[in-house]
């Protein structure tokens, strides 16, 4: 009764109800975009039958393109994380017009179409190409094979590594640099045992949205390798051949491989079991 009491003094009540009456407005488009989001692809598993599944699932060519496409994507995360995890944390300790100009050419892949990435990529991989041509006597070669899967991959999807690990860097206390490196620390011995461990999280969403980014192109990985499929450009394929049938199916399939490796991947980011141990 007296905490009513005070929160009718002090006008509690009317604010808490007009808190609960907003909070349940937002709800409404908050509603709206998850089930624009959800709705397509409940109903398309929801059309499906297992002899339809069972019988997409048993062919080869769709199996290999499947786990293509997961392999691949896997591979693109860990060069992503490898050549972008030293990047963004020189652009979170960078200051001046050139972090803004590194920042703007990191994103760049963003804004630019995927099959324009394709043939802009021709001009360095390809066959005839400076890049391509000194690789090809090693036998490196992008064109139609996982390789260029992967360097299509990386170039669309690797924005959101370099993005998401420098957040993950710019959180860390600026303080607790100066404390190591009062301790005796070296840079080195600062980045490894205070900068990766606390920017973890960061990395591991990096990661995570590489994954996702690189599993779903179809666009640049059509223009520099389109053999071998990849389970987009199969069922892209599937769908020019047969329409929905065969390549509805194939696609729950890709959308189960997908969720369950995310699912993976989100409880290890967000356990101890990250990156780099604190």
């Amino acid at each position: 009764m007296a905490s009513n009491t005070i929160a009718a003094r002090t006008g509690g009540g009317p604010r808490l109800a007009l808190g609960r009456l907003l909070y349940a407005l937002l709800w409404f488009p908050s509603g709206l975009l998850l089930a624009f989001v959800l709705l397509p692809m409940i109903q398309m598993g929801a059309d499906q039958s297992a002899d339809s599944l069972g019988a997409v699932a048993a062919m080869p060519d769709v199996r290999a393109a499947l786990w293509l496409s997961l392999e691949s994507a896997a591979i693109t995360a860990i060069v992503a994380a490898l050549l972008g995890v030293p990047l963004a944390y020189l652009l979170s300790r960078g200051t001046g017009r050139w972090k803004g100009l590194l920042e703007a050419l990191v994103d760049l892949p963003l804004a630019v179409p995927h099959t324009v990435a394709g043939i802009a990529l021709l001009f360095v991989l390809g066959r005839r190409s400076l890049v391509g041509a000194a690789l090809a006597p090693f036998g490196i070669e992008f064109w139609g094979s996982e390789a260029g899967i992967v360097a299509a991959m990386l170039f669309v999807s690797v924005p959101f590594m370099v993005n998401s690990a420098r957040l993950g860097f710019q959180s860390v206390d600026p303080r607790l640099e100066k404390v190591a490196r009062t301790l005796g620390a070296t840079p080195l011995e600062v980045l490894w045992r205070v900068h990766l461990p606390l920017a973890k999280r960061g990395i591991w969403s990096g990661l995570v949205l590489t994954y996702a980014r690189s599993i779903s192109e179809i666009g640049a990985v059509m223009v520099l390798a389109y053999y071998p499929m990849t389970a987009p450009v199969k069922i892209y394929d599937l769908y020019l051949q047969t329409g929905l049938q065969q390549s509805s199916a194939v696609a729950v399939l890709l959308l189960v491989a997908s969720l369950s490796t995310f699912l993976v991947m989100r409880f290890l980011a967000n356990t101890s079991w990250g990156f780099v141990r604190q």
